[in-house]
């Protein structure tokens, strides 16, 4: 051991550091592992044959599933989600309950974003009046969100901060299916370019990637210092006894 010698301070430092920067690279592993997994799922479901809304109820596993629909959006009752960003411009995503027809069940559709860069002008849109036939998918956040208040905006439109589906029913004085809808691409829909996810899979591993560079570097650094240390405590110690042959 007289050839290595950190010091107390770095080794209590690397002891530290070393675990949490190695601990860091798994998590990544692990979130781009999860990703993945939803990705399959969502392609999967994707592909999958269309439920109906009992069907939706009734699923364990809703999530990502293709819905068709048929009826008339409630233009009485629309609900604006509030602080939705696209390419750097705010707006607000327009959810509405719809009628479907064959099931005879409401749902809550989000028909997209819509831009809204002057707050002192309501954000402009429309419903079709006609009967329908809409493409969507459920959404199911994958946890609870972060609510600055819970405090609701009077009137309608009714700006949210947050989607709360059995609330908004209640507001709406309905009932319906519990689950948002997002409706796909199509002549009823605004913007639609839904996100699965904030991160690739691949962005997870390239945070992996470095978390375990660093870990590494910290690890070679503290070799060099302690290796360094030792030699220069030999060194001095030599010159310190000029007999010793």
């Amino acid at each position: 051991m007289s050839s290595f010698r950190p010091g107390l301070l770095p080794t209590l430092l690397v002891l530290a550091m070393l675990p949490v920067l190695v601990w860091l690279g798994f998590w990544q592993l692990e979130r781009g592992e999860q990703k993945r997994d939803l990705l399959a799922r969502q392609e999967a479901r994707q592909q999958a044959a269309p439920l109906s809304p009992e069907q939706i109820e009734s699923s364990a596993q809703p999530a990502f599933s293709r819905v068709h629909l048929q009826g008339r959006f409630d233009a009485e009752h629309s609900f604006l989600l509030d602080s939705r960003t696209r390419d750097g411009q705010v707006g607000v995503e327009l959810l509405q309950p719809f009628h479907d027809e064959l099931s005879d069940r409401w749902v809550m559709v989000n028909r997209g974003w819509i831009p809204w860069p002057d707050r002192r002008v309501p954000p402009a849109f429309d419903t079709p009046a006609q009967p329908l036939k809409l493409a969507a998918w459920v959404y199911v956040p994958p946890g609870k969100p972060f609510i600055f208040s819970h405090r609701t905006a009077e009137g309608w439109p009714r700006l949210i901060n947050h989607v709360d589906i059995e609330a908004m029913w209640q507001q709406a004085g309905r009932e319906g299916v519990i689950h948002e809808l997002r409706l796909e691409p199509g002549p009823s829909a605004y913007r639609a370019d839904w996100a699965i996810t904030s991160m690739r899979p691949s962005q997870h591993l390239g945070y992996a990637v470095q978390w375990f560079a660093m870990a590494a570097a910290l690890l070679a650094l503290f070799i060099y210092f302690g290796v360094h240390q030792a030699r220069e405590k030999h060194s001095d110690n030599d010159e310190s006894n000029p007999c010793r042959p």
